[in-house]
């Protein structure tokens, strides 16, 4: 896990290629955005889990509506570094921005999703791949589309303190990018669907819980293939992990947005 993985370095390529074709017709839509996060793995026994997830996304910074947003799923620790989950989200798309959707739409989600994490040294290294089957319904549609999306996400984070351990009352940066991409024959114009770039300052209450307050960019590639949309988010975050087994020595999860 020292190293970036062969399909990784692939979807970067394929994502920046894309990219590249469709620069010259681009139109660039930028945004301020917030999202206020919760986030939850609770550890039931040595194997198994529940992960909860609720975001609420405005635009206009506060004043208006972005997204609203839920995940659940179950867990399967299936070693110290390996933790496999599978669930459902569901998605409220509101109309935001110079090039809005006609109306609000929802969106349901099946996902899998494989977390691998890692230390070089005092940094603590996670890769996440997350497989999404979607069903939209977009505006003016009766019917829903079926999407496929994979994403994989690299997350840093570096505890400031003198043992390098994330430990309770501990300070703490963080830095992830994650790509997105759509693949499928409901697939036209938009391969590329959108990559978010964060940094982030957290503080570990606890062994259980800690908060995260950082800038993300998030970049969007309307389903046109020519609105290019630059969200620029601040993000404000809630983990909250217990951990119910006996005798439990809890490690923290990364937090799955």
């Amino acid at each position: 896990m020292r190293f970036l993985p062969a399909t990784t370095a692939l979807l970067l390529a394929a994502t920046l290629g894309v990219q590249a074709q469709t620069t010259p017709a681009r139109v660039n839509d930028h945004n301020a955005h917030t999202w206020l996060m919760y986030f939850s793995d609770a550890r039931l026994s040595e194997r198994w889990g529940v992960h909860t997830e609720a975001q609420w996304r405005r635009s206009e910074v506060l004043a208006g509506s972005q997204q609203d947003f839920v995940r659940a799923g179950i867990n399967y620790y299936a070693g110290p570094r390996l933790m496999l989950t599978g669930g459902y989200a569901f998605a409220l798309t509101h109309p935001y921005g110079e090039f809005p959707a006609a109306s609000r739409f929802p969106e349901h989600r099946i996902y899998q999703q494989v977390l691998l994490r890692d230390a070089l040294g005092r940094v603590q290294v996670s890769h996440r791949y997350r497989q999404e089957q979607r069903w939209l319904r977009r505006p003016g549609n009766d019917q829903f589309t079926y999407l496929n999306r994979t994403r994989y996400q690299l997350r840093l984070m570096l505890p400031l303190n003198g043992t390098g351990q994330l430990q309770p009352h501990t300070p703490y940066l963080a830095a992830a990018n994650e790509v997105f991409v759509n693949f499928g024959r409901n697939v036209a114009n938009n391969f590329f669907d959108q990559n978010r770039a964060s940094l982030a300052c957290g503080y570990q209450f606890s062994k259980a819980t800690s908060v995260e307050v950082g800038y993300l960019h998030q970049l969007v590639q309307q389903g046109n293939g020519i609105v290019f949309e630059h969200n620029h988010t601040l993000q404000i975050g809630l983990n909250f992990n217990p951990d119910f087994r006996r005798q439990a020595d809890p490690q923290p999860v990364p937090a799955t947005e």
